[in-house]
Parts: structure tokens; C-alpha cells; sequence
């Protein structure tokens, strides 16, 4: 058995997938009690699946979350941190922070610790470059700018 990863979430973003939680939760019910059809029809099926597997994500987001508390503010790339990157194929620059999609976090971009760049950027310190591959087969070069954490970010 491994153990879970640690999800960061705002206090915010945590109230807010509680809340999300409790009215899937209610539409479940509802839906369970109007299911009194012998052939149902696959749209109503589909919508359910959909909504049993957002209510598995969120319960398995916050079964393993980590609320409120803020990394340590040395410099490394990791969750609950906003970074600044720079791609060095164009020299463009982008603030994001690393932490959980599906979680509301106001209107910063939310990069997954699992997606490519995520995975890429995750441990590094400012000037450190990394690489990953692009959908298109590409290799995309990035390299770390500032990691701050995200309480910081926002004052």
C-alpha cells in the first residue's frame, strides 16, 4: 500500500469543494429517488457516472488534504507554491501555482504537480532549468524564475 499524496489547498478552495461535495451528494439522492424507470435512459446514466467520479475526486482530494498552511518559503518548487517560469524557446514568462486541479484558487492558473511542466519544475530552485516533453514530441525547456508560497503571493 503507498501512501497518498498530500494535496494543498487554500482554505477557500477547501470550502468551496465541501460545498460542491454536499450538492452532488444532493443531487445523487435526488436522482436515486426519481429512478423509477425499468430502461434508463443513457444520458441520465452517463450524468450520474460523471457525477460519482467528480464526488470520488473531491472526497479523494480532501481525504489527503493539507489545508491552510503555506510551504516553507525557500524558494523551491513545490505544491502550494506560485512560480514563475520562463520558456527558453521564446522567452516568454508564466505565473502559475502548483497545486490541484478541480480546486478553486481565484484567478491565478493551477498547474498539476502531474502534468509535464508540473512534474518537470517540481523540486527545482530559481535558475535551475528542466525539460519535458510536449504533446507534439517537442522538448520544452523551462527554466525556474521565483517559487513563492502562495499566502505570500497573495499579500
Amino acid at each position: 500500500m503507498t501512501a497518498a499524496t498530500p494535496v494543498w489547498l487554500t482554505p477557500e478552495a477547501h470550502e468551496r469543494l465541501l460545498h460542491e461535495l454536499a450538492v452532488l451528494r444532493g443531487w445523487s439522492t435526488v436522482d436515486a429517488l426519481d429512478d423509477d424507470s425499468d430502461a434508463p435512459d443513457s444520458n441520465a446514466v452517463a450524468v450520474r457516472r460523471a457525477q460519482q467520479g467528480r464526488i470520488q475526486q473531491i472526497h479523494d482530494m480532501l481525504s489527503n488534504a493539507v489545508v491552510g498552511v503555506d510551504p516553507p518559503d525557500d524558494g523551491v518548487a513545490e505544491l502550494g507554491m506560485v512560480l514563475t517560469v520562463r520558456f527558453e524557446d521564446n522567452g516568454d514568462t508564466e505565473t502559475f501555482l502548483l497545486g490541484v486541479r478541480g480546486a478553486y484558487y481565484g484567478d491565478i492558473e493551477v498547474y498539476s504537480a502531474k502534468s509535464p511542466l508540473g512534474a518537470a519544475i517540481s523540486g527545482a530552485r530559481p535558475g535551475e532549468r528542466r525539460e519535458y516533453q510536449l504533446p507534439t514530441g517537442h522538448t520544452q525547456v523551462v527554466t525556474l524564475l521565483a517559487a513563492v508560497p502562495y499566502g505570500l503571493h497573495m499579500s
